[in-house]
């Protein structure tokens, strides 16, 4: 509840500590999972102090059991272990300290553990961070890499020593964290954002050796799973071996078996490159010199047909034919101009014979009315009308005389 207090009726400490320890007893007996950082076993002391810690949200809070309550439990559990304790919430008025009491405390078995990581993968792969359509690609030939892993471990050795045999220009931006225990989650969590913010670095590799699921917890932590998955930068995960499968493999953008295998994937081999290479330079110059041998035969070919070899054969082939037209052209139009002339004349000739002016020549006048009428009839005269008479050499008047 709210207090009445002012800076002139204020609460004494001792007060608050009464009241903060009046509302935690309210809270009663609860069930509470973590990480056990510390553990403290005093001969012949009857109390057990524990430090319980979660590796997610980077809290801890101190734990007191009874001897006899963690002897049933020493010989699984010890600093490390994920444990489940029934407990009370207490607080120590005279230093203001919170603090659990346990009664009962139950390790967490592998079994259990496996069963809440598929939980969790399931729930992550329903928000669609596991999609293959998130996953960004590598770059061929990255500039600088980031790497996080263990400080002088095996797994740092494997990816730089084979990275660098493989393409000796490689660089690397290294961040060394712990890779199990209670700091792993958030320091790994720390060093994935560092690098993820640096414009330089291509990609990023998080690697760890192999471990049992305990050790390798850390990297199906679900802080760490949602921190990959808002990367802008490729993230590569090289834990452990071949069989171990964290959360961490299904979010990262390529998963690797191993360390040794994470380099592989990033890193292109210098000499298969330069191999490469060559093969395509050769390729190529097949390519092009099998180009060229077609186009030279294409060119052969066109040389080699007559009409390039003699251009004017063509020409003196088609004269020839004109020649040939030409003269048969006159031929027929000779045959026809005289086939006509021919025709004409026997056609002058008859138009001659028919005509009145050969019949005037031999003897033969035509006598004409005045309304130039010829007389066909005596009849059609009259006495003393004058007629126009026309011989072959002209004409002349006549006068009708009955």
């Amino acid at each position: 509840m709210a207090l009445n207090t002012s800076a002139e009726a204020p609460l004494p400490v001792g007060e608050v500590s009464r009241l903060i320890g009046g509302w935690i007893d309210r809270l009663g007996a609860v069930w509470v999972e973590g990480q056990i950082t510390q553990l403290s076993r005093r001969p012949g002391a009857g109390v057990v102090f524990l430090t319980l810690r979660d590796p997610s949200h980077d809290v801890s809070v101190g734990v007191t059991c009874y001897r006899q309550v963690f002897d049933a439990v020493a010989d699984v559990v010890s600093e490390g272990a994920r444990v489940v304790v029934h407990c009370k919430p207490e607080w120590y008025a005279p230093r203001g300290q919170l603090s659990l009491r346990a009664a009962e405390i139950k390790p967490v078995g592998v079994g259990e553990l496996l069963a809440r990581l598929e939980q969790l993968k399931k729930s992550l792969a329903r928000e669609g961070l596991f999609a293959p359509e998130r996953k960004k690609p590598l770059p061929f030939l990255p500039r600088l890499i980031g790497l996080v892993c263990g400080r002088a471990s095996a797994a740092e050795r494997d990816v730089l020593e084979n990275a660098r045999h493989r393409w000796p220009a490689v660089r690397f931006e290294v961040r060394n964290v712990p890779v199990q225990g209670v700091h792993a989650v958030p320091q790994v969590v720390q060093a994935v954002k560092e690098l993820d913010a640096v414009d330089d670095v291509d990609v990023i590799i998080v690697a760890r050796g192999g471990g049992s699921v305990e050790d390798l917890l850390p990297f199906s932590d679900e802080q760490l799973v949602r921190t990959v998955a808002a990367c802008r930068t490729p993230v590569v995960s090289a834990i452990g071996h071949e069989p171990d499968n964290p959360l961490l493999d299904h979010v990262a953008d390529l998963r690797a078996s191993t360390p040794t295998d994470a380099a592989k994937k990033v890193v292109p081999d210098v000499g298969e490159e330069h191999e490469r290479v060559r093969m395509l330079r050769d390729r190529a110059r097949r390519c092009v010199q099998a180009l060229l041998d077609r186009e030279e035969r294409g060119l052969a070919h066109a040389l080699a047909r007559p009409s390039v070899q003699d251009p004017h054969r063509m020409v003196d082939a088609r004269a020839e034919e004109v020649t040939a037209l030409l003269e048969r052209v006159r031929r027929s139009l000779r045959h026809r101009l005289d086939r006509a002339d021919s025709e004409l004349t026997h056609t002058h000739a008859r138009v001659v014979a028919l005509s009145p002016a050969a019949t005037l020549k031999r003897g033969y006048a035509v006598l004409q009315r005045a309304d130039g009428h010829a007389v066909r009839d005596p009849a059609g005269v009259e006495a003393g009308e004058v007629l126009r008479a026309r011989v072959s050499e002209g004409e002349f008047t006549v006068r009708v005389d009955v």
